[in-house]
């Protein structure tokens, strides 16, 4: 290592240190945020050192990782994006490749999703031209059954796209079964479950292709960035080309040749022998994440079992500390799911003697953050107001979701007195009331 890099580098590491905020929890006056990204000298280091290699592109880390994190999750192939959302449409993008021949989604095709969740998972189906079919979910769980999917399905269908709801697996094996037998594709959101486990198999492999984000909420960072990984090749080189401007050419920067036949291919009505690295195959965009980025992945990565562990820990604490409030519902993970928790819900009764908005007012008053559950019910945004959709089944349970929940953080930086400060706050509100 260069001398002068190793001197800087070393200077980073005692400057994360120094600027450390190691100041005491004071309740009411410390914020508990409810996400959050956990970094630590390693991860400013890395940051700092690929940025003096000027690795301001996709390059070595990134590669790195995308190897790395594909066999973490039991993946074949991972592609870095510069957003979860992003991972998302290339996701139910690629199922429109021309490339899939017969298989492929075309407009006016149907997805099944869930209408209480995040809007970048039902963005990319009407992005495509494709109908979104909406069916509600489950209180406690917030994810939608198998139940529900298969009643979904029409003649108009073609794919599945679902969200791991907070980090709680949704019935993944019993949907990717009905996926199977309906010949339909399957998208898992996975951007706030990595880690989470159903039937003792992580999800993110039960589908087609797998999802992730790393926004600074998420179980890792990257600041910005996301993840596309599937075990099927086909689908990994059309979501490559979709993401590289949709180019055919599937040579890493700094490649100029790698299939020894650059300047020898004919397709479409081009010249013959057009540059293969000009050549487009698909309609696709730059969303590529960064060398940068990746740098800050792979430190990241070293510390996914421990993040994963403290967010069960801590929703764990959440959970025993307030079983037996009254007019609350608290969370339950589904059925022989392990989930590693991205928040942590709490739903009042919708006649319970105060509303949802005074227990956030008096908890957001005591510097506890809290988020609502995403969208609720996302049939009732003025976004999707002449979206074409179907609904099937009413949404009861989603409305419910709009009016009366929202979730408080378990993710690592909290400690066990911010969290039983959290539950103290709650039973007191609640005991005051009752």
């Amino acid at each position: 290592m260069n001398v002068h890099k190793g001197l800087i580098l070393d200077e980073t590491k005692k400057f994360h240190l120094d600027v450390q905020d190691d100041r005491p929890f004071v309740p009411g006056t410390t914020e508990i945020w409810p996400a959050g990204a956990v970094l630590d000298e390693a991860d400013r280091t890395a940051i700092v050192e690929a940025a003096l290699e000027m690795r301001i592109a996709a390059g070595p880390s990134s590669r790195k990782f995308e190897s790395r994190f594909a066999r973490k999750l039991g993946h074949r192939k991972a592609h870095l994006t510069n957003s979860g959302s992003s991972a998302n449409l290339l996701a139910m993008t690629a199922f429109t490749s021309h490339t899939l021949e017969d298989r492929r989604l075309r407009p006016g095709d149907e997805v099944i999703t869930v209408a209480a969740g995040f809007p970048t998972t039902v963005n990319p189906i009407i992005q495509n031209g494709l109908v979104p079919v909406f069916v509600d979910v489950e209180l406690g769980t917030y994810n939608t059954t198998a139940a529900r999917v298969a009643a979904a399905i029409g003649p108009r269908t073609r794919a599945i796209m679902i969200a791991h709801a907070l980090g709680n697996p949704f019935e993944v094996a019993e949907i990717a079964q009905l996926a199977e037998d309906h010949d339909l594709f399957l998208v898992e959101d996975n951007c706030d479950a990595v880690g989470s486990t159903y039937d003792g198999k992580l999800t993110g492999t039960f589908g087609d292709i797998a999802t992730v984000s790393f926004y600074p909420a998420h179980h890792l960072t990257m600041g910005e960035g996301g993840c596309v990984l599937t075990s099927n090749l086909a689908l990994a080189r059309i979501m490559e080309s979709l993401r590289d401007w949709g180019r055919d050419c599937w040579c890493e920067p700094g490649e100029t040749n790698k299939c020894l036949k650059r300047f020898k291919y004919k397709m479409g009505t081009l010249p013959e022998g057009y540059d293969h690295k000009y050549i487009f195959s698909h309609v696709g965009y730059n969303l590529k994440a960064t060398d940068i980025q990746a740098a800050l992945g792979l430190t990241q990565l070293d510390k996914l079992d421990a993040f994963c562990d403290a967010r069960r820990r801590n929703w764990r604490r959440l959970r025993d500390g307030l079983e037996g409030v009254p007019h609350l519902l608290l969370p339950e993970a589904t059925p022989r799911s392990d989930p590693s928790w991205f928040g942590f819900a709490l739903t009042v009764d919708p006649g319970a003697p105060f509303k949802r908005a005074e227990l956030v007012d008096f908890l957001e008053d005591r510097k506890i953050g809290t988020r609502r559950l995403f969208a609720g019910n996302l049939t009732r945004h003025p976004a999707y107001a002449d979206v074409p959709h179907r609904v099937v089944g009413d949404l009861t349970n989603s409305d419910i979701v709009t009016e009366h929940t929202f979730w408080v953080g378990v993710y690592p930086a909290l400690d066990d007195e911010k969290l039983d400060y959290v539950v103290s706050s709650v039973k007191e509100f609640v005991g005051a009331r009752t």
